[in-house]
């Protein structure tokens, strides 16, 4: 719903419409996850979004005036923001991971992985090599972000990407031609392995759907409004998982290795998979959300 600008007479700065937004935004009651985790960062964002500013220069426009029609603009997406409740990637159409823009829709997870720090860190100690000619496999890639960070970060590296929503793969490869990653990055639609190329990877990273049932019921309604084929693990959220794992090793190479994304399941994970012992990889923002699993590791599985 359009705001009638006569009841916002008294924004008249860029301050004014941030301070507007937080307070509209606290509120709503909005859940924040999925870019930000707090009121201020998103309204910041938002507004220099709508006024096409930089997004890191916020402090010499605090003061500027608005026009009727930059006004009228970010009114709009902080309305829409509240009355839909979907994340602002949405609204906004793209997503910041890692320094980065993605492309984004709401066919795809917005791009959030802690996976992605550890690949920005060069998957050290794990990677002794980063100019190494080194197969590359993203399962579930969704907007194809983390496939994307790989091949930065590994411009040697062949990366295969994965999915099974055609929808998904179309906003990947928007992303790729983004980057100009076509000679580097390749999409299949598969359902997990299933329609891959026939090779030995020597880092599988997966991001899937692993969240349990009860959780599922209990998601804020900004995660309610991304694909819930992306997220949804079955009972103990790990049906996905457990397909993953009893196939990877078949997709290894001798010292290859998996990154799991589990998110809070790392108990339920414990129960389902007892016969083995993965490594949990700490990052800034999480420390038993990623698991590291190798060839070796994934063969003890009963």
């Amino acid at each position: 719903m359009s705001a009638s600008l006569n009841n916002y007479d008294e924004l008249k700065t860029v301050r004014d419409m941030i301070r507007y937004a937080v307070s509209a935004f606290h509120q709503a009651k909005l859940y924040f996850g999925h870019g930000s985790d707090n009121a201020w960062d998103e309204a910041v964002y938002l507004t220099l979004f709508s006024l096409h500013l930089p997004l890191d220069h916020l402090e010499p426009f605090l003061d500027a005036r608005l026009l009727q029609t930059e006004k009228q603009r970010c009114l709009d997406l902080i309305h829409q923001r509240v009355e839909k409740r979907v994340p602002l990637a949405y609204l906004t159409g793209e997503a910041w991971l890692q320094g980065y823009r993605f492309m984004v829709t709401p066919d795809v997870l917005v791009p959030r992985s802690p996976i992605s720090e550890l690949i920005g860190e060069g998957l050290q100690p794990w990677i002794m090599d980063p100019e190494a000619p080194l197969n590359i496999l993203d399962l579930c890639t969704g907007s194809g972000n983390l496939a994307i960070l790989a091949a930065l970060q590994f411009p040697h590296a062949f990366v295969d990407a994965a999915d099974i929503s055609p929808k998904a793969l179309e906003v990947a490869k928007q992303n790729i031609h983004l980057y100009k990653l076509q000679h580097q990055v390749h999409l299949y639609e598969s359902d997990l392995f299933d329609h891959i190329p026939v090779k030995l990877y020597d880092v599988i990273i997966c991001n899937p759907p692993y969240v349990n049932s009860t959780s599922m019921q209990e998601l804020p309604d900004e995660y309610k409004n991304e694909p819930q084929l992306a997220l949804a693990g079955g009972e103990d959220g790990m049906d996905i998982i457990r397909k993953i794992l009893y196939a990877t090793p078949n997709y290894l190479t001798e010292n290859g290795f998996l990154l799991l994304e589990i998110g809070h399941e790392y108990e339920n994970f414990l129960t389902a998979f007892p016969s083995i012992t993965p490594t949990l990889l700490e990052t800034e923002t999480t420390d038993e959300s990623i698991l590291l699993l190798t060839r070796e590791d994934l063969l003890m599985l009963d």
